[in-house]
């Protein structure tokens, strides 16, 4: 099927569109429904009628936009009517809900009289915190929102108009950067001078480039003085008139050092952009055909041609939804009055700072492992960076606080706390384990320091300041790879082949392993050529506080050094894997996922202990449960016993403080109605949090379904029971993935210094 029917195909799958509504409160007994409606819900209604901002507390307005469209200016449909409008107003919604957590009622209005629009609009106040109007057609797109704006007291934002604008001004502030231009030099060009090239020029000019430098072209030629006061032109284009003579595109071009394309396809050919000043800017954002391609533009001159288009095969794509989902997500937070233009530059601003950062893998990976680095075929991040939030949205917020439209004063070092917590309990918890580090950071051994990705990470960890991080291997080939990385640190960096500890790290290991066959020689090999023994005997001998390795090993070959050289706890025998699996209402650890085949009873026990104790490094009180296919003693064989012996171990142990049981299923360890009615007598008066499998066969098959058909958020593989803080990471595991261990070993070794 083609890209028609495969979408048809899409919206009438059942049920038919793209948005649905959801309960976010319980409603499964009789006692649930007496408090969602009648008589429960009086108590609200009567606290929110003698303080109507308590709708913020007790309803879903604070969440909730109203997208409302008449239909009459759809992109690349033009004027079809209210209904015909709703997928895409619909599908603007999902994206509001997908990038920033946001519920969207939308509404589509069948009519083209603005006073019309604006009366219903307006009237609906009470019922959101904010108003995305799309998809009218101009000027009475400008009308309707200015009267919006004027006469509600939540904020209204046409998309439109502002989202282009802000994000090419955040393209454009980058692309001066790296052709060495300044804003209030600037000659600028514009084809089309509709809403979105209106808002787009009145936006440049809020960055700094010059109202008089500014010339607009529509289908008549160039917007002149003479053509304003002959009433030729809007009040809207007329605030862009010059004192100019009449000409076409090709005369507004001719030596400018920016083109912004808001109009139709191949409007611009290859002599235009030779036409244009040294190191040209061309933003040809005409969907779906650019007014010139971007490889053509790219490729008219010699010189540097700073191109981006509207579409995604492409670099440079200028895309709304980097933009108005954190904008909204920032004025709801904020409970703002209005959407200014201090906002919207802060917007503008955060997107062009974050595009200078190092990219995630999985943002690289989503968009095919292109190289994603600052320059001219990278000016703005991509669409589905998660980061973009935790950038714009606190940028927005601090704005709004800034300039007097905020009602709430947010307490913004925590706010990206709070962001992080809507994507995804996981990143919740592990700002937890974070935040943790960053008050006495550690140094953490990084084995494989030669990797690229690893050192992109011990960047991550100097940023975030949560630990100092110490790359292992060939000096040369580290500081070649952060050169061609572009990377602005300077890391600690050990080569085994020069280091003065060498002949004494030697000596160590040969201590450590001359009874298991191993010689001074091999000792001293060892330590020069494999830094995993290297690290193992610095992080032993005290030169360094945690190790991470296993990047480009396999799991059992990269553990192998540690466990001769570290080895296990002195209250522990046996070292265990654990995942920690985030939903979206709770976390569970899960054990033993990556080492122990076959436990016994007291190995099992030994891992439910050193699991509850990494949970508590979460902030997570432990339950823990034996899990097996028996419940209870219903089945009673060797297989049974094992699981039941090791919750019986932990319960005799009276330094384990939290709750124990099984064996049991696993629904009956995590469903808090069969704990409390089937087996009331179990030790769980809630759901399991740590579950422990009765061997990795179960654990690794276990955690990997409810990864991947229960939606969970993996953090892991996490090593538990090791006299130090030292985890085998996964191999291909990403940067954040690097970080995020690191930040459990340095919370591991504060303890252990406590």
């Amino acid at each position: 099927m083609g890209l028609d029917e495969d979408a048809l195909d899409y919206h009438r799958r059942e049920p038919p569109g793209k948005v649905a509504i959801e309960t976010t409160k319980p409603t499964s007994t009789q006692r649930d429904l007496s408090l969602a409606y009648s008589p429960g819900v009086a108590a609200p209604c009567r606290a929110i009628a003698d303080d109507p901002t308590d709708a913020y507390t007790y309803t879903s307005k604070g969440n909730l936009v109203g997208m409302v469209s008449n239909g009459s200016a759809v992109l690349g449909l033009g004027d079809i009517g209210a209904q015909a409008s709703k997928p895409v107003i619909e599908g603007k919604g999902v994206l509001l809900k997908r990038f920033a957590d946001i519920d969207v009622f939308d509404f589509e209005l069948d009519t083209d009289d603005p006073d019309a629009i604006v009366e219903a609009v307006s009237l609906t106040e009470p019922s959101f915190g904010g108003i995305h109007v799309e998809d009218i057609k101009a000027p009475e797109c400008f009308e309707i929102e200015e009267r919006l704006r004027d006469r509600m007291d939540i904020p209204v934002y046409h998309d439109d108009q502002h989202g282009t604008a802000i994000v090419s001004g955040a393209a454009l502030l980058n692309a001066v950067d790296i052709v060495d231009k300044d804003l209030a030099d600037l000659e600028v060009a514009f084809a089309g001078a509709g809403a979105s090239a209106i808002a787009t020029a009145e936006f440049y000019v809020s960055l700094g480039v010059p109202r008089e430098n500014v010339t607009m072209v529509d289908s008549s030629g160039i917007v002149t003085t003479d053509r304003a006061e002959a009433d030729d032109v809007n009040a809207y284009k007329a605030r862009f008139a010059r004192d100019v003579p009449a000409g076409d595109l090709a005369d507004a071009i001719d030596g400018v050092d920016v083109f912004v394309g808001l109009a139709v396809g191949n409007l611009v050919d290859g002599e235009m952009v030779r036409s244009m000043a040294r190191d040209p800017v061309v933003f040809a954002m005409a969907n779906p055909d650019p007014e010139i391609g971007y490889h053509e533009a790219r490729e008219a001159r010699d010189d540097t041609v700073i191109a981006a288009t509207g579409r995604s095969d492409f670099p440079n794509q200028v895309n709304n939804v980097l933009c108005f989902p954190f904008m909204f997500r920032g004025a709801l937070d904020v409970r703002a009055t209005e959407i200014n233009e201090d906002m919207k530059v802060a917007a503008a601003r955060a997107l062009a700072a974050l595009a200078r950062e190092d990219v995630p893998d999985a943002v690289a990976k989503a968009y095919g492992d292109e190289p994603l680095r600052y320059g001219p075929e990278y000016l703005i991040p991509k669409a589905l960076d998660p980061r973009v939030l935790f950038e714009v949205a606190p940028a927005v917020a601090r704005a709004a606080i800034e300039s007097g439209v905020a009602r709430v004063d947010l307490d913004l070092d925590t706010y990206r706390e709070d962001l992080e917590a809507r994507l995804g309990k996981d990143r919740e918890m592990m700002r937890i384990i974070l935040n943790k580090a960053k008050t006495d950071p550690k140094r953490v051994a990084l084995a494989e320091g030669t990797n690229a990705t690893t050192i992109r990470a011990a960047a991550r960890m100097v940023e975030e300041g949560i630990a100092h991080p110490v790359l292992l291997g060939d000096r040369t080939t580290i500081e070649s790879r952060m050169a061609d990385l572009g990377l602005d640190f300077d890391p600690e960096i050990v080569d085994p082949a020069e280091a003065e500890a060498l002949g004494r790290y030697a000596d160590q290991l040969y201590d450590a392993r001359k009874r298991k066959g191993l010689t001074r020689v091999e000792a001293e090999d060892l330590v020069r050529t494999d830094t995993d023994y290297f690290g193992s005997v610095m992080v032993e001998s005290g030169d360094a506080d945690a190790l991470l390795t296993g990047l480009t090993h396999h799991y059992p070959s990269a553990l192998r050094p540690p466990l001769q050289v570290v080895g296990t706890a002195e209250d522990a025998d046996y070292a265990a894997g654990v995942y920690m699996l985030a939903f979206r209402n709770r976390v569970v650890f899960v054990a033993d996922t990556t080492v122990n085949q076959d436990p016994g009873s007291a190995e099992l026990a030994e891992i439910g202990r050193h699991t509850a104790d990494l949970a508590r490094r979460f902030n997570v009180e432990p339950r823990a449960a034996f899990l097996s296919y028996s419940n209870f003693g219903s089945v009673d064989n060797q297989g049974t016993r094992k699981p039941r012996r090791a919750a019986d171990l932990l319960r005799e142990d009276p330094a384990v403080d939290f709750p124990v049981d099984g064996e049991m299923q696993a629904d009956t360890a995590v469903m808090e109605d069969i704990l409390e009615g089937t087996y009331d007598f179990a030790e769980l008066e809630e759901p399991a949090n740590v579950l422990i499998f009765p061997n990795l066969e179960a654990g690794n098959i276990g955690y990997k379904l409810l990864q991947r058909l229960g939606g969970a958020d993996a953090v892991g593989p996490m090593l538990v029971g090791m006299d130090k803080p030292v985890h085998v990471l996964q191999r291909g595991d990403e940067v954040n993935d690097i970080v995020n261990l690191a930040g459990v070993a340095v919370v591991d070794a504060q303890e252990r210094d406590g």
